[in-house]
């Protein structure tokens, strides 16, 4: 499943724990915890930190799928889950992981 060619759609449901444990190795360095999926992104200072978290909030916005965003000097961390399937995880969670570490790829070869 190519995550990077997929959109999030409205009103995604609930991934089952086979679903997720399935759809884990296609996002690498994410981890569900407490209920969302999860990453922390690591970088050489504040500046490179917020051209990565705008360069993520133009695909949230285009994939109109909002994570949480805690950002810091060296680090953004970001959690998904999504509200129509009761606040667990969904595929468009993971469609948006894996745009988010194509981002970041992106970033670090600049």
């Amino acid at each position: 499943m190519n995550l990077l060619d997929q959109f999030c759609v409205e009103g995604a449901p609930k991934l089952d724990a086979g679903q997720l444990d399935m759809l884990l190795p296609e996002v690498p360095g994410w981890a569900i915890e407490d209920g969302q999926l999860r990453r922390k992104f690591a970088f050489r200072d504040f500046h490179e930190t917020i051209r990565f978290v705008n360069s993520l909030a133009e695909m949230i916005d285009q994939e109109n799928h909002h994570p949480t965003l805690t950002v810091t000097y060296q680090h953004c961390a970001v959690a998904y889950h999504t509200h129509s399937a009761g606040g667990a995880v969904s595929l468009n969670d993971f469609i948006c992981a894996a745009k988010a570490n194509a981002i970041y790829a992106q970033r670090a070869g600049a």
